[in-house]
Parts: structure tokens; sequence; C-alpha cells
């Protein structure tokens, strides 16, 4: 069955649906839970703030030369295959993104 949440609600006129506001507390009391689920994942250690000291870690990145068939870009100094060096005559070497 289709609900229109747009049309106003329809109230008892004598109110017999309403709860009191007793019951309404007491359900909500029951409802509630006093543990709080907290993984250890969340903890405050596991957050990396910026600048933080890192000169004690060591970074394991294998670094490529660059290969006979890649240029540097001169505008964004990113190492590009040759294929996308843009055809410009000024002497430049610059990739497309650069160029266009």
């Amino acid at each position: 069955m289709a609900t229109d949440y747009d049309a106003p609600r329809v109230i008892d006129p004598d109110g017999s649906s309403q709860d009191s506001l007793d019951e309404l507390k007491s359900r909500s009391n029951e409802s509630q839970s006093a543990v709080v689920d907290v993984e250890e994942t969340d903890t405050a250690e596991s957050f990396e703030l910026p600048g933080a000291d890192l000169s004690g870690e060591e970074f394991t990145v294998r670094v490529i030369p660059k290969q006979a068939d890649e240029f540097t870009c001169t505008s964004c100094f990113l190492v590009h295959h040759r294929s996308r060096r843009a055809d410009i005559t000024s002497g430049h070497l610059l990739c497309r993104d650069c160029a266009g």
C-alpha cells in the first residue's frame, strides 16, 4: 500500500491512540543500552596527524629509473611515455595534459 507522506495526519478525536508521557519514557529507557560498542581500531592511536614525525619510519618503495622511451615534462615534472608527448615545436618537452 502506498503512503502519501505529504498528506496531513489524521488524529483520533478521543486521543485514545496517543500514549502517555510516562509510557513513552519507560519505552525509551527499555530500548536504550548502557553498553557502548567500541572497536580497537577506533582508538586515537590509529590516527595519523599531519606533520607527524616520521623520521624513524622506513619506506620500502622500489624506484625505477627513467627509461629510454620516457620523458620528463618541463611543466608538471612527471615522467611520461613518449606517446604522451605533445607536438609542440617550441623545444620544451610537454605532456598532453599540460599542453592542452
